[in-house]
């Protein structure tokens, strides 16, 4: 009893270890209360390729001066528009506008009815049922406009899209002026917060932008000259003017805020902070308390590291609002092509199965070319996602064609990698192939982890920081690589070990790949941990051969949970801000909100389901095992038989991406990442092993039990 509990309690031991590490967090900075007065001043569409030291010279000195970042102007809607950024503005959440059309090219302007019944302050008489009744009923964040209005005592909005954000939930707004008196001090202040609307920097026309900023600019020049002692003034670009979405510019100055990088505990990354963190900031600027379960985001805070001259520093925001705009794009025919490709391999290799398998005495085999070609060609197939996250260690966004920039960097390095693969001595061997793609997938990965993850930050194989889903640690493409690295490839170096080793060898790589997942400094994925997890257990308990039983079900289920526990336990210890997907549910379970949140998941799911092209690459590979290669005639159940390990580390990918994508909102995006690795190795394992199946043992030069063999010779 206690050899077959041996495995499950080292895949506890081995990560209680590193689990109580984990719970050692250093102390985050705290914003304290460093100003009296906050204005926050919105330019919607301003982004860093429109500020310059000629052309906005009050914006260029209040960024010298001030913090600076990137801004994600996500909200409820997409795209944000103008109307959409102040509503979240003012709710702390992701919040939007009831819109009667869908945007089609450019957002509307912003029209919204103001009413001045008693001229100090203003009316919205639409404010409840366009914003107030939609965001509780049909939205799913529970954002409530007004949120951060009502946590002051009075404030002053000037113009119409800062009305949006100042008016509390009933419609009311304290205090009002259409337009920036030409003397504004008296009225910046009358209130603790104020909110002015500078209007908007919209098209892609240089010139009209340029003269769009320069007169916002202007405007901003009577605010800093009127602004009140010991005040803090924030800046943004808090929304997007089309359908194209952009990083925009974030800047504040004030008390403690100067020359350094924004950045907040929602994105875990200097230098970028998210629109549902200018309200928590100015409340803890202004030392109030924040509305208990209605702010998403968090304080920013200022840290150092910025270039102390300012051109060179905002070259970093800018350029990294280039390379997420062509992100975007690229990445939809990025995906699309390899499941086209992967389509077309697995049409070519369904007769190539057919065919592999011929009688004794039987001399007629497929023209090695062509298995030659098709192997190589899987291989390629394979290497595809880890080549498009290295392909971002050569800056391909910059160019005037960045499409085709990103097509030739992704070629040449997928061709050093195919040939290290193809003329390495190990490719001779049936497992030869899968041990090396699936050892080099896991790697990539892993080191982008350990160097700051700055590889799938806003690359094509990684996630998009426009998108607001996720800001450092492991992406969802990337995680499904690295389950697929970890446990194919600790299948696989197990199977060169005696049986009573294999499960310790799972226990350790999977160990390993768990801590990576699921540690803040690194995969800050607790989820994506508690799946890796899962098929770490399960891989465990397979590695030995055999079914999986009830006890072995038990045994793993016993530790799977046992580990889960322990992350949510750390989780929960964090502080709120800093909690992760796991921690936030955990959270919302306690505090009645758990409905909400399981909502929120399940379109979160649908809307990937639908809309991504990694559910098609999840398609071709679910179809490729269950019509060819599970069947008698397929080749991978002989190659399951003879490498129960690799079996072993295939079942608990399948676990892990599939629990990862339900409890992460994912879809199958976790699963077409994992398939487009693991389902052409399963091919081209299955042909090689097929290629030998009228010898009726196993191929010569893998160390596989002599007793598996056996077993599969007599059947």
């Amino acid at each position: 009893m206690i050899r077959r509990l041996t495995p499950y309690l080292l895949v506890v031991l081995t990560l209680a270890g590193g689990l109580a590490a984990l719970s050692m967090r250093p102390a985050t900075a705290e914003v304290k209360r460093s100003a009296d007065y906050v204005v926050l001043v919105g330019i919607p569409g301003l982004r860093w390729e429109d500020v310059t030291e000629t052309g906005t010279p009050n914006l260029w000195r209040l960024a010298e001066h001030g913090s600076i970042g990137s801004l994600s102007v996500r909200s409820a809607l997409k795209p944000t528009c103008p109307v959409d950024g102040w509503l979240t503005l003012g709710a702390g959440n992701f919040a939007g506008w009831k819109r009667t059309t869908p945007v089609d090219g450019a957002c509307p302007p912003l029209n919204v009815d103001v009413q001045r019944p008693d001229k100090i302050g203003a009316f919205l008489p639409d404010l409840d049922r366009q914003a107030v009744q939609y965001n509780q009923q049909t939205l799913t964040w529970g954002a409530v406009p007004g949120a951060l209005p009502e946590s002051v005592r009075c404030t002053v909005a000037v113009g119409p899209g800062a009305a949006v954000a100042a008016a509390r939930p009933y419609g009311r707004v304290d205090t009002y002026q259409p337009e920036l008196p030409a003397d504004p001090r008296k009225l910046l202040g009358q209130c603790v917060l104020s909110m002015v609307d500078l209007g908007s920097v919209t098209g892609e026309d240089p010139t009209e932008r340029q003269t769009a900023a320069a007169r916002a600019d202007a405007t901003l020049a009577r605010v800093l000259a009127a602004r009140p002692d010991n005040s803090l003034i924030m800046v943004a670009g808090l929304a997007d003017t089309d359908q194209a979405s952009r990083l925009h510019v974030a800047i504040a100055d004030g008390p403690g805020w100067e020359g350094g990088w924004l950045t907040s505990p929602s994105t875990g990354r200097d230098g970028y902070v998210q629109l549902v963190d200018l309200a928590p900031t100015a409340l803890a600027t202004l030392d109030r308390p924040m509305p208990e379960r209605l702010f998403v985001g968090q304080p920013a805070t200022s840290v150092p590291g910025r270039p102390e001259k300012l051109p060179e520093a905002v070259t970093f925001p800018a350029d990294a609002d280039r390379e997420a705009g062509a992100q975007k794009t690229v990445a939809t025919w990025f995906f699309g092509i390899l499941a086209a490709v992967q389509l077309g391999l697995a049409v070519t290799v369904l007769p190539l199965l057919r065919r592999a398998r011929r009688h004794v005495g039987d001399d007629q085999t497929v023209g090695k070319p062509i298995t030659d070609t098709v192997e190589v060609l899987l291989v390629a197939s394979a290497l595809a996602i880890p080549a498009a996250l290295v392909a971002d260690l050569v800056p391909w966004w910059r160019g005037g064609h960045p499409g085709y920039l990103f097509a030739a960097v992704v070629a040449f390095v997928l061709a050093a990698g195919t040939a290290a693969v193809r003329f390495a001595p190990a490719f001779r061997r049936t497992l030869g192939p899968v041990s090396m793609v699936v050892t080099i997938a896991g790697a990539v990965v892993g080191l982008d982890l350990l160097t700051g993850g700055t590889l799938q930050l806003n690359g094509v194989a990684g996630y998009s920081v426009l998108e607001g889903n996720r800001y450092s640690g492991v992406g969802t493409v990337g995680l499904g690589v690295f389950v697929t690295g970890v446990l194919l490839g600790a299948g696989s170096l197990a199977q060169r070990f005696a049986r009573p080793w294999r499960p310790l060898v799972m226990v350790v790589v999977g160990g390993l790949g768990i801590l990576l997942v699921g540690s803040p400094y690194l995969g800050s994925d607790p989820i994506g941990a508690v799946a890796l997890t899962a098929g770490v257990c399960i891989a465990t308990a397979l590695s030995t051969g055999g079914w999986l039983t009830l006890g072995r079900l038990a045994a793993a289920s016993v530790a799977g949970v046992a580990v889960t526990t322990a992350f949510a336990w750390i989780e929960m210890r964090r502080p709120a801000g800093e909690r992760g997907s796991l921690g936030r549910f955990v959270e919302a379970l306690g505090d009645g909100t758990g409905g909400t949140t399981l909502q929120r998941t399940s379109k979160a799911s649908l809307d990937a389901l639908v809309g991504s092209p990694l559910t098609l690459l999840a398609l071709v590979g679910v179809a490729l095992l269950w019509l060819a290669l599970l069947r008698n005639w397929g080749g991978l159940r002989r190659a399951y038989g003879l490498y129960p390990s690799v079996r072993a580390g295939a079942v608990g990918v399948g676990v892990a991406v599939l629990l990862g994508g339900v409890l992460g909102g994912t879809g199958l995006d976790l699963a077409g990442a994992a398939a487009a690795v693991a389902v052409p190795m399963a091919a081209l394992t299955a042909l090689r092993v097929l290629d030998h199946a009228s010898d009726f043992t196993r191929p010569p030069e893998e160390p596989a039990s002599v007793e598996v063999a056996k077993g599969v010779g007599a059947a």
